[in-house]
């Protein structure tokens, strides 16, 4: 079964973190006009709990590379690469991890 997580920090004023589960998604969305790094970990601990799963329940990593704000990219990359390597799962960057996120 696929778990994927999805990480876009791209934007400047929120965060959203997402799951599919084979291919279903569900999305969070966090605001965050400064502090993003302290709004995706949380962010990615309430999806998790959500749907009853542990960060090594996770498939694949997928995280929005851009275009965006610079900073909230970087923590996203960040946060994706950490996670990636401690679970040894594969990490997707790409332009656009989805084509518009729904709530």
């Amino acid at each position: 079964m696929e778990k994927v997580l999805l990480i876009d920090t791209s934007n400047s004023q929120e965060t959203i973190v997402g799951l599919k589960i084979d291919n279903k998604k569900d999305f969070l969305k966090g605001r965050s006009k400064v502090l993003k790094a302290q709004n995706v970990l949380p962010l990615i601990e309430k999806i998790l709990k959500k749907h009853k799963l542990k960060t090594s329940d996770l498939t694949e990593i997928k995280v929005n590379t851009g275009p965006g704000s610079f900073t909230g990219l970087r923590v996203g990359v960040a946060v994706a690469n950490a996670l990636a390597w401690v679970l040894k799962i594969p990490v997707d960057g790409k332009k656009q991890v989805e084509p518009k996120y729904k709530t």
